[in-house]
């Protein structure tokens, strides 16, 4: 239930400022993603809200791709452990 609330509430983070989470360089976007643009939100319990941006001058429509934990968010962009 608090992972739910805390998704809940950086969504509506996002709607008001939809480059509010932290901008991942292009560089490091995995190329399994297909996105021009990528941005990390921590949520509670360390999971990520991973999501992209798309849209034109009128309109901005932030699509989110994935909420993962963090052993699969480093699995997703190939961290290993020391």
């Amino acid at each position: 239930m608090q992972l739910l609330k805390s998704i809940q509430q950086k969504v509506e983070l996002i709607k008001l400022n939809p480059m509010f989470g932290d901008n991942i360089p292009k560089k490091l976007i995995p190329a399994n993603l297909q996105v021009s643009n990528l941005f990390r939100v921590e949520i509670s319990g360390r999971w990520r809200m991973l999501y992209t941006l798309d849209g034109n001058k009128i309109e901005i429509v932030a699509f989110v791709l994935y909420v993962i934990d963090h052993p699969n968010y480093d699995k997703l962009f190939g961290y290993k452990r020391r």
